[in-house]
């Protein structure tokens, strides 16, 4: 009891004045301070009082201890077995059935001659209603050109000028050996009416008709394949030909097809205008002596126009000449003014040969 007591009064001494130290200093005191300086305090209130004002435990902390979890032992996991494969079993191929041979075949076996050799079976004949049969194209009507069936007949022959070899050339004719390809032949003719173009656009095939973009009925035909520009005085050009007889053919086929739409039409002042072809001299040609040496017929722009234009005289058309060997002939009326400027202008660009 004498301990007690002298506890009790060190602490209410001790207390005391710390009291009045954070009263001086802050201005107030805990609850657990107070309850020290009461009578009932205890040695455990007096050392949490100590340890709070030290700032070791905080108000908010529990004064008993919590008890620390005891770790549960980690058990590894087992590994387990895996699961064996199943050994695939592949399946056995079922023999096919042998066929038993026939007397037939017997037959056929026995005749082959020894040694293994085989004869060439024969075929049955087919029969001719099996056979395919033969398209055989018609030639053009004779009657459709108008004046003879030699035009009909010279068209259904074709010019026959594209694939020509050195043996079947006319030399007499063609001493350079080469023949130039007509590509194109441009003709004219007169219908001698006025022409309705709507109408003829509305009631003919193949026909276009747009006054705003061209002021004439665009035509066309797949048998000579042409086209033709018919216009309202009545005049047709007739392009895309590869003969004087097929521009020809064609111009009377136009005639006729405007006839049939109630135009009193006449096929008169049938013209050839223009013809256009080509050929291949097989070797280089120096442009600029050419042009040089003739300068008054030729004009050579190498900037604007990678061919040398040359002016023919006689007879009058215009030459195409590149450096290649391609030479282009345009401005022809007839096919043998076509086959005479080539042979003089071959002469010439022998000279100019590239060596």
């Amino acid at each position: 009891s004498k301990n007690r007591r002298l506890a009790q009064s060190l602490c209410s001494r001790s207390s005391s004045r710390q009291t009045r130290r954070r009263v001086r200093g802050t201005g107030r005191s805990s609850g657990m301070e107070s309850r020290c300086l009461s009578a009932s305090a205890t040695p455990v209130d007096v050392a949490m009082a100590a340890l709070r004002r030290a700032g070791g435990v905080d108000d908010t902390m529990p004064t008993q201890l919590m008890p620390t979890p005891t770790p549960r032992p980690q058990t590894q996991p087992t590994p387990q077995a895996r699961p064996q494969a199943r050994p695939q079993t592949q399946p056995t191929p079922t023999p096919r059935p042998q066929a038993q041979p026939t007397p037939q075949t017997r037959e056929m076996r026995s005749a082959q001659p020894p040694g293994g050799a085989t004869q060439p079976t024969q075929q049955p004949p087919v029969p001719a209603e099996v056979l395919p049969t033969q398209v055989v194209r018609a030639a053009p009507i004779a009657h459709a050109v108008g004046s003879g069936s030699a035009a009909g007949s010279a068209l259904a022959a074709g010019p026959g000028i594209a694939n020509t070899t050195p043996s079947d050339v006319d030399r007499a004719r063609h001493p350079s050996g080469l023949i130039p390809v007509v590509h194109n032949v441009v003709a004219t003719v007169k219908l001698g009416c006025s022409l309705d173009l709507k109408k003829i656009a509305m009631h003919a095939r193949n026909a276009e008709y747009n006054p705003k973009r061209f002021a004439a009925v665009i035509m066309r035909l797949l048998d000579p394949k042409t086209t033709a520009l018919i216009f309202t005085s009545g005049k047709v050009v007739v392009t895309g030909a590869k003969s004087e007889e097929a521009a020809r053919l064609a111009a009377r086929k136009y005639a006729r097809i405007i006839q049939k739409l109630d135009f009193p039409a006449r096929f008169t002042e049938f013209k050839v205008q223009n013809i256009v072809a080509s050929c291949d001299v097989r070797f280089a040609i120096r442009l600029e002596g050419l042009a040089a040496s003739h300068g008054h017929f030729s004009s050579y722009e190498p900037e604007l126009f990678p061919g040398l234009i040359y002016r023919h005289q006689n007879p009058k058309l215009v030459l195409l000449i590149f450096v290649s060997g391609k030479v282009v002939l345009t401005g022809a009326k007839d096919r043998n003014d076509i086959y005479t400027a080539f042979e003089n202008m071959y002469n010439v660009l022998k000279v100019f040969r590239k060596q």
